[in-house]
């Protein structure tokens, strides 16, 4: 019954469907080339012509070399496979639906009291930049910082049944159990007291989790949904362009982001790689709008239903004034605007840091730009510490994390493993007074082909939270010396980390 079940999976049949497409290209250009022999210094130019484009090409050094090597590999098929799965911008369709809603939102993105230009040192920050992406900096907002997924699903719960106008949700993995169940049950409790719900969720993040057009559940039950960049079994770069966000929006002031999923094992209801750490932030006021407009993006982007943006502005259902709490702004990272967001603010908090940086990440997957800088804070006497999981949810991309570790502890910088369990958490804190909260993992995917979130908190209450929080977590790591580290950096590692960033 349990082989069935998984022969029958859509997993198991588009794997196959692409398996299957990816043989027959291969025996048909083996027989094109068997009877046309001419065509073989073809594609032979082809790829070579394809590798001198990659040198001149502005584009992450470690994906052009990974892809050179490739190509250097298999010169009659290399071409052909970059070709069809080497281009990492967005598909056509994808970008046709986003582009437009992007540009109908940017006049309303920067609110009148955005206070990017008014906070000291702001430039060098980051929040000049994000300004210019679109992303304001905002007071007035009340943070709340959370050490645990566990935590936070106990006051988002609270703040759905008190939801009075709208839900807005969107998530990359939805899966069915007590977590999504409960608030499922909730959600169509809102729907009936007239509340309207829209619900966004990623179909390869929730592939396996949810059934097949479980979207149409949904709106059965009330509940609009887009289900984001569905996953057609075709050879395709598209296919890796995923909705890696986490956002809930409740009446435009109330906003939550962080690492957790809507699945029992980020709330430890489910113990699959021992103690699931996660963290989150739940924003009030101002700041929250950022993460409506990144949620508006992407739902008018499918459905086309929103005309007056205004008409979700925080201060909509929540005329009175909020507290004010330091400075937050919410910026978002996409792969339909060629600029690594995420990434960026990642190296400026690396390189302004003066005395301590500090990084919860699951995955660490980094190019020569951000070891340097990472070594480079290090050289000067900056305090760098990175807490990666000590239980692996991937295997292979484990291997990868931990293949970095001798050359970083070389240069003084502390590598500690999350012995209970699995780390989740996405967060990084400068010198106790600005950090970062939300789903940018440190690894090519998160900085060059999904859809993601972040929140950047400058002299807030909830930095002291975040503080203690690595302070609690460090307690319960083990931390990796030099010697041990050796054992993590060997043949099969060099290759590993060859490919990561096709991986």
């Amino acid at each position: 019954m349990k082989l069935l079940k998984i022969l029958t999976s859509r997993l198991f049949v588009f794997g196959l469907l692409i398996l299957v497409q990816a043989l027959w290209v291969f025996f048909f250009a083996s027989s094109l080339l068997s009877s046309y022999t001419w065509l073989r210094p073809i594609l032979f130019l082809m790829s070579m012509s394809i590798v001198l484009w990659l040198v001149i090409k502005d584009e992450n050094p470690s994906y052009k070399i990974s892809w050179i090597i490739l190509i250097l590999i298999f010169p009659i098929f290399g071409g052909l496979l970059y070709f069809f799965i080497g281009n990492k911008k967005p598909s056509q369709h994808l970008e046709r639906k986003m582009k437009p809603v992007i540009s109908q939102l940017s006049q309303y993105m920067l609110l009148a009291n955005d206070m990017s230009h008014f906070i000291e040192n702001g430039k060098e920050q980051g929040f000049y930049y994000l300004s210019q992406l679109g992303y304001g900096t905002y007071g007035n907002t009340k943070t709340r910082y959370y050490s645990l997924g566990d935590y936070s699903f106990r006051d988002l719960l609270y703040d759905l049944k008190h939801a009075k106008h709208y839900i807005f949700m969107e998530y990359f993995i939805v899966s069915e159990g007590f977590m999504f169940d409960t608030i499922l049950n909730i959600l169509r409790k809102k729907v009936q007291e007239g509340v309207e719900v829209r619900f966004i969720y990623d179909d390869v993040g929730s592939l396996t989790t949810v059934p097949y057009h479980f979207e149409k559940q949904l709106e059965q039950w009330g509940i609009q949904c887009v289900v984001f960049n569905p996953f057609v079994p075709i050879l395709s770069m598209a296919l890796n362009h995923r909705d890696h966000r986490k956002i809930c929006i409740i009446d435009g002031y109330i906003g939550y982001s962080g690492g957790f999923n809507l699945a029992d094992e980020y709330i430890n209801a489910q113990m699959r790689f021992g103690h699931w750490k996660d963290t989150g932030i739940r924003l009030e006021g101002e700041a929250v709008w950022n993460l409506t407009a990144m949620f508006l993006t992407i739902w008018n982007g499918y459905k086309h239903t929103d005309k007056d943006y205004t008409l979700f502005y925080p201060q909509v259902y929540y005329p009175q004034k909020y507290e004010n709490d330091g400075f937050v702004v919410a910026f978002g990272d996409s792969p339909t605007d060629n600029e690594p967001t995420g990434e960026n603010i990642y190296l400026n908090m690396i390189q302004q840091a003066k005395e301590e940086i500090l990084i919860m990440t699951p995955y660490f997957i980094i190019d020569d730009t951000m070891t340097k800088a990472l070594v480079m804070a290090s050289k000067k006497g900056v305090k760098v510490k990175i807490i990666t999981p000590g239980i692996p949810d991937k295997k292979v991309i484990y291997k990868v994390t931990r293949s970095y570790y001798h050359t970083l502890i070389q240069e003084g910088i502390e590598i500690y493993e999350y012995t209970p369990g699995f780390l989740h958490a996405k967060v990084v804190l400068c010198d106790k007074q600005i950090a970062t909260v939300g789903t940018i993992n440190f690894d090519y995917r998160s900085f060059y082909l999904h859809f993601e979130c972040n929140v950047l908190l400058y002299k807030t209450s909830t930095i002291y939270d975040i503080n203690k929080d690595f302070e609690e977590t460090i307690k319960l790591c083990k931390r990796i010396d030099q010697e041990h580290s050796r054992r993590f950096k060997g043949f099969y590692e060099a290759i590993l980390r060859l490919f990561a960033p096709l991986m």
